[in-house]
């Protein structure tokens, strides 16, 4: 029986669009003042009421984007799509469609832990879809369209690590909440040294 598949170009599309538009509802919860509160409290006094919003904003934008790039990066060695792949895709997207949301509960909920937990979760489960994603993509192609064992190491380094930190920041937050939010910056500091770790092995790859 011939094994099913489904067209990676239709479904590219698809997430593509949930990405968009998952990325273009996390500044609707910025909310815009009216006329009357910006002339009862002033043009300044409003931006710095939504301060938490905005960072809430710029966090999730950019690591949603550091996660659409990793995903076109992974799925550029994909051919099709098998059922496997098809329902982690799935789960990919319901994470990605749940942050605008819980991006939101966060920046309410500033002074809780529980929403920023919450957030932590929900961004840490987007990395772990990509992550078995790699896998899987490594698995059913097997090498063939380039995603060899070094690399497929490599782009699973970096979502791991992505996996870990979100995990560590919810997990800090019940300690030191403060400590706990800037957690995420250590992301963009510990894959660059991944990256040149596994740029020294692929040049030396040839030599073998």
């Amino acid at each position: 029986m011939e094994k099913l598949s489904f067209d990676k170009s239709r479904i590219l599309g698809f997430s593509d669009a949930v990405f968009s538009i998952a990325m273009t509802l996390l500044v609707l919860e910025v909310a815009v003042p009216s006329y009357t509160t910006l002339n009862k409290s002033g043009i300044w006094a409003v931006l710095a009421e939504r301060i938490p919003n905005f960072i809430g904003f710029v966090v999730s934008f950019f690591v949603t984007a550091f996660y659409w790039i990793d995903y076109m990066k992974i799925t550029k060695y994909l051919t099709s799509f098998n059922p496997k792949l098809l329902w982690i895709n799935i789960f990919l997207l319901f994470f990605v469609v749940l942050l605008p949301f819980s991006t939101a509960f966060y920046v309410n909920g500033i002074n809780f832990i529980g929403p920023f937990v919450f957030y932590s979760i929900n961004l840490s489960m987007i990395a772990l879809m990509i992550l078995l994603m790699i896998y899987a993509v490594a698995n059913k192609e097997k090498g063939k369209t380039g995603l060899d064992k070094l690399h497929r190491n490599w782009e699973a380094s970096r979502m791991f690590n992505t996996v870990i930190v979100w995990g560590l920041a919810g997990f800090m937050a019940f300690f030191t909440i403060e400590i706990a939010r800037g957690i995420f910056i250590s992301i963009f500091i510990i894959n660059p040294f991944i990256d040149r770790y596994y740029r020294k092995k692929v040049a030396k790859e040839p030599a073998k």
